[in-house]
């Protein structure tokens, strides 16, 4: 459904992402943003996903056509350990907003593990952004915590994560709650990573189909 396109970086240059359009050139648009595995099939199948709901989608190729097998968490590790997340997020995730917010009003930000810190981190530090919606991820306290979230935030977290543990969870909920944000917070039974179907011994189709509607739900709601 969709394709590879290049986009300009907001500190020159440029890179590529996965682009899946919708029948409406105007159409409300959403940035995805990859787990520690790369731009793997399952996340162009996210955009895809998106767009049939009605949202343009940009995925950007944040590793440079590098694509870590679903075994190696070892090179998975040291691909997103080479990632200055901060920068990667003002540069090349911030440009894939700006190249949708050309021909839409109102872009989102959505990501998976990884993909979800650089959420939290867009969220806190992309202007252009409007809404975003959080998978399993969070980065760092001095890097972006709840009170410098600036747009509507949704996030989904698993009760049986080793990564993001419900206590980081939990501390990320106080912040934005201190700071009288606006946020949801979903926790699910389950293990990190329970959204991708592809790798079956962590995804939960149930929790799966559920925070994917309340994922829709919330960017119905803040990209209208």
């Amino acid at each position: 459904m969709g394709d590879m396109t290049s986009f300009a970086r907001m500190r020159g240059g440029t890179a590529e992402g996965y682009y899946s359009r919708t029948g409406d050139a105007k159409a409300p648009a959403i940035v995805v943003i990859q787990e520690w595995w790369g731009l793997q099939g399952q996340i162009k199948a996210v955009c895809d996903r998106l767009a049939l709901a009605g949202f343009t989608t940009l995925a950007p190729d944040l590793y440079g056509g590098k694509v870590v097998p679903y075994h190696d968490e070892g090179a998975a590790s040291a691909a997103m350990s080479a990632l200055d997340f901060k920068a990667v997020t003002e540069d090349a995730v911030r440009g894939a907003v700006a190249h949708l917010k050309k021909t839409a009003s109102k872009v989102g930000l959505t990501g998976f593990c990884m993909g979800g810190a650089v959420t939290v981190i867009g969220a806190a530090r992309i202007p252009e952004v409007d809404a975003a919606v959080c998978f399993y991820g969070l980065p760092p306290p001095n890097v972006a915590s709840g009170k410098d979230v600036r747009v509507p935030l949704q996030g989904h977290f698993a009760s049986e994560d080793d990564w993001i543990t419900p206590e980081k969870v939990d501390a990320f909920e106080k912040d934005l709650k201190a700071a009288k944000k606006t946020y949801e917070i979903h926790r699910y039974k389950g293990h990190h990573a329970f959204m991708n179907e592809d790798r079956r011994d962590v995804h939960d189709p149930k929790a799966a189909a559920v925070a994917w509607e309340r994922a829709l739900t919330w960017f119905r709601r803040y990209l209208a």
